[in-house]
């Protein structure tokens, strides 16, 4: 019986030691295959180990295990990223490598989390005070918010004419400098021509089908239509034994994942990213060039730019003279992580294969780089000052400086850039219209294409021309004088509207002018606007031949002295004196019924001079002014507006104090009200006119 037990006993130490291997083998396979970039299966070989490890026991490899599962999700963008990596942080693994802190606060911030990342941010930067993408990280998460508020003027929209269900579309690029065909990379389930079955291979490096490359072109209405593969990269499969084939691109591409690419300007010429298993393993990706001949992409052949041919490169951009290629590699020599690199051609040949340096380059990853027609280079960034994600940026060659490797930088803003990946644009042609690519918004991260447009800047002058009642003016003309030499004359429509169309960063001057009444002036400008905008200036027109009233005028109670309240009012009287530079007035106060005769003369005649002086005060020249004090000798005849304001008075009715005496108490204030008053009437036209 003893026997027995110790023979149980052995065979069960025996499995454990052999399941303890077992464990350590598919960690070793599960790091080759994270080696050569097959996260996805790297990632689920990972979690099926760390259940099988004991937080007492295996703390320490429980830890790594998760970890590096953390590690396949992030560049994956699984959202299950962020909980892996606080397992491992619970298996003290950042004990091991504070690299962690740096990860979990770039998947954070990805997810929008600004303050957790920032955190976390700030636990690496404690061993790493220098490190660039850290403190780039956490200066993002800092002033994110204030970067929404400002937005660009672009604006997008999902390009669903592009887009499938529960697939990934992205890169797209313009085939050739015409704009009316476009190439874009997707992992949709199409046959290929001439096939006879769909792709069915996941990718062991996303978990998704293979991506190919599909074409489509613009009707003669204008839409795009008849979304294709590639004719001519793609030919019949017909057994496993040809997908496993280890020969070039073309033809039998059908295994291979082919995407990311571009053209020459005459759209002949094609450059792709092409990545093909060989023996059921996927050794990176390669750069691949193809003519068009007959409508169709010819045999593909593989573009030489390094020695070694274990490098990986992909994502080519071409410039305008086809004459350097812009492309992607994590390549020795670089700044760590992917980065893009440049070669010139010589010949036949791309030579001198040399990276971007620190101003593009950062330790994560640049990528998706593409060359306007005007010298911008574009390109997606993880490391770089961002919104989380994959940022797009716009890099210009700083002109100031002699060394031509120093480049200024921006990040596109809203709407490009958000939390998630914004990556792969395309401009059509010279303009800054086009399309990109972003997963914003999916659950379960499958990326989208979207377009965009930088609408024109209008500028606009609108609004209406009136009497000082309200009444439309409708032979009102208007005159606008620019410091771009601009100098016209608008007339305003029956109604007495106007709209002008103004140029950028110029200063404008516009007159309002109408027979029988006074000039109207206003003075802006349009410089250092970054959208567009309408100015709306409305002008009410005093006439000529009867007083005006003027509102808001204030005085101190029984006395002569003016209110601050006065003031925003009397310096329109002011301005209305400089627009009109050859007018004289008579400035008016009246009092009520209530007093004496003498003592409303007095204070009447001690008010408009109050009136005079301020304007005096502020640059009117006193021989333009004569005050008169009415008292209550110039009671109110009502007109309409009066009328209808106050039904109980009929229109020309004179407000005198028979009129008044006949109302009703609280209707007698009203008119009293309507009486106390401060006005101005034009007296000459002609004031230093000769």
């Amino acid at each position: 019986m003893i026997r027995s037990r110790v023979y149980i006993l052995t065979i069960l130490a025996a499995v454990v030691l052999l399941s303890g291997c077992s464990i350590k083998q598919r960690i070793k396979r599960a790091d080759k295959k994270f080696a050569i970039g097959e996260y996805y299966a790297a990632g689920d070989i990972y979690k099926s180990c760390y259940s099988r490890l004991s937080m007492k026991k295996d703390r320490a490899l429980k830890g790594y295990v998760v970890y590096r599962q953390a590690e396949c999700y992030r560049i994956l963008n699984n959202p299950r990223a962020a909980n892996a990596y606080q397992s491992a942080l619970r298996c003290k693994y950042h004990l091991q490598d504070s690299t962690i802190f740096l990860h979990a606060g770039q998947v954070l911030q990805y997810q929008g989390k600004y303050k957790d990342a920032a955190k976390s941010y700030d636990l690496y930067l404690e061993a790493h005070p220098d490190d660039y993408v850290a403190k780039a990280g956490k200066y993002a998460c800092m002033k994110v918010e204030e970067w929404k508020k400002e937005g660009t003027r672009y604006k997008i929209s999902e390009a669903k004419q592009f887009n499938q269900k529960r697939t990934s579309n992205f890169a797209p690029m313009f085939i050739g400098s015409n704009s009316d065909a476009l190439m874009f990379t997707s992992n949709r389930q199409e046959k290929p021509k001439g096939g006879s079955k769909k792709l069915k291979r996941p990718s062991n490096v996303t978990g998704q089908q293979l991506f190919q490359l599909y074409q489509t072109r613009k009707n003669a209405a204008g839409e795009w239509e008849d979304i294709e593969l590639a004719e001519g990269l793609y030919g019949e499969q017909t057994d496993e034994k040809q997908e496993n084939d280890s020969t070039g691109g073309g033809k039998q591409a059908g295994s291979a994942e082919i995407g990311v690419c571009c053209f020459s300007r005459d759209g002949r010429t094609m450059y792709f990213t092409y990545s093909k298993p060989i023996n059921g393993q996927d050794l990176g990706a390669k750069i691949y060039k193809s003519e068009r001949a007959s409508g169709e992409w010819g045999e593909a052949q593989e573009v030489k730019l390094f020695a070694d041919s274990s490098i990986t490169v992909g994502h080519p951009a071409l410039n305008a003279t086809g004459d350097t290629l812009y492309f992607v590699s994590d390549a020795p020599g670089g700044m760590g992580g992917k980065d893009i690199w440049m070669a010139e051609l010589d010949g036949d040949t791309w030579t001198a294969p040399t990276p971007l340096g620190p101003g593009i380059n950062t330790t994560a990853d640049e990528m998706y780089p593409y060359l306007h027609e005007d010298g911008t280079l574009y390109f997606a960034s993880n490391g770089h000052p961002g919104y989380g994600g994959l940022d797009i940026y716009k890099a210009l060659r700083d002109t100031t400086v002699k060394d031509s490797t120093v480049w200024l930088l921006y990040n596109m803003g809203t709407p490009f850039n958000g939390t998630g990946d914004d990556f792969g644009i395309t401009f059509a042609g010279n303009s800054q219209d086009g399309f990109f690519s972003s997963n914003r918004n999916d659950k379960k991260g499958y990326d989208k294409i979207y377009s965009f447009t930088l609408p024109e800047m209008e500028f606009i002058a609108e609004g209406t021309v009136r009497d000082e009642e309200g009444n439309p003016l409708s032979d009102a003309k208007l005159r606008i004088v620019g410091s771009d030499g601009t100098n016209s004359k608008v007339n305003a429509r029956r109604d007495g509207t106007y709209k002008i169309k103004l140029a950028k960063d110029v200063r404008y001057v516009m007159l309002a002018t109408a027979r029988g009444h006074l000039n109207a002036k206003e003075q802006w400008n349009t410089n250092g606007l970054k959208d567009s905008k309408t100015y709306t200036m409305d002008f009410a027109l005093s006439p000529i031949s009867r007083p005006v009233k003027m509102d808001n005028i204030f005085y101190e109670f029984g006395r002569w002295e003016l209110t601050k309240a006065s003031e925003e009012e009397l310096m329109k009287l002011v301005k209305l004196l400089n627009d009109n530079p050859n007018i004289t007035i008579e400035l008016s106060a009246h009092t009520d019924m209530k007093g004496n005769e003498e003592f409303n003369n007095e204070l009447s005649q001690k008010r408009a001079q109050s009136c005079c002086d301020f304007l005096i005060k502020h640059g009117i020249e006193k021989e333009r002014l004569t005050p008169v004090g009415y008292g209550k000798a110039k009671p109110v005849i009502a007109d309409k507006a009066i009328n209808k304001k106050y039904p109980f008075i009929p229109v020309e009715q004179t407000l005198d104090e028979a009129f008044i005496s006949g109302l009703k108490a609280d209707q007698q204030e009203v008119c009293n009200q309507i009486n106390r008053r401060t006005e101005f009437k034009v007296l000459k036209t002609t004031y230093k006119l000769y």
